[in-house]
């Protein structure tokens, strides 16, 4: 991979992420036209989240303050322990996945286009069903609606499965309030790639590359998601919170019989 692919690969994640088109799904086609290995991508898709978490960090900076400040800075239990205390819980399924079923999910990284073609489907059939429900607009989020929100994101490690459009719809069925749902999508993803993006920079310095990747078209991919990321990170939550969800489901549909059809 060369800094120009990782460029343009960098500027579509960024652009993809905070949308429920699946971010992972759209490099994975890129990667697959460009030819790059299945190592190769899940080192990449690994970095260039992490730029976007960091974007997210910038986009979310006054809520992430918010919950830092009502957690470390008093020994009561407040609201912002309460809220961190979801988010923890919503990590759980995606610490299962990624302590137990790693290899795993790095083998359907390398899958090809078929696995994606199909999840896309899969993301547009869940936000047909999020756009339709009748939402009892829960005050809070619970404890239990964080678990299966993380059940959600858990799944979506599968390329083509959207995180966002997954965990905002499984939030929409269980009946909490779309602003609440997006924010929270958002949040609860933090630590999980932080953590795992933290693991592969010590792979990379160690070995000075990774999947046969240059740490510059890294770098450069890096660099390229983070600043589209940032761009488009508050825009595209605001589209999360008020857009018309059926127009990402006809997307992603389309998306996915055409991966399907050139698999």
């Amino acid at each position: 991979m060369d800094w120009l692919d990782a460029l343009l690969m960098g500027i579509l994640q960024g652009l993809t992420e905070f949308l429920p088109v699946s971010s992972s799904g759209h490099l994975t086609i890129a990667q697959h036209l460009l030819h790059y290995s299945g190592e190769e991508n899940l080192t990449f898709d690994i970095v260039v989240h992490a730029a976007t978490v960091l974007s997210t960090l910038v986009v979310l900076w006054s809520e992430v303050v918010w919950i830092l400040k009502g957690t470390f800075t008093t020994t009561q239990w407040n609201a912002e322990k309460t809220y961190a205390a979801k988010l923890i819980v919503s990590m759980i399924p995606i610490g299962i996945v990624g302590v137990f079923f790693k290899d795993k999910v790095e083998a359907i990284f390398g899958s090809g286009l078929l696995v994606v073609g199909v999840c896309l489907l899969v993301t547009a059939a869940l936000l047909c069903f999020a756009q339709y429900a009748r939402p009892r607009q829960k005050e809070n989020i619970s404890y239990l609606d964080s678990f299966i929100i993380g059940l959600g994101q858990a799944l979506a490690v599968l390329p083509g499965l959207s995180r966002s459009g997954t965990t905002i719809a499984t939030g929409l069925l269980l009946g909490n309030k779309r602003e609440q749902v997006a924010q929270f999508s958002f949040l609860m993803v933090l630590v999980p790639i932080i953590g795992q993006a933290m693991l592969t920079l010590l792979d990379i310095l160690k070995d000075g590359a990774a999947g046969g990747i240059s740490v510059t078209a890294l770098a450069v991919g890096f660099v390229a998601a983070f600043v589209s990321g940032c761009a488009a990170c508050k825009f595209m939550i605001n589209l999360v919170k008020r857009g018309n969800l059926i127009w990402f489901a006809i997307y992603c549909a389309i998306v996915g019989i055409v991966s399907i059809i050139i698999a």
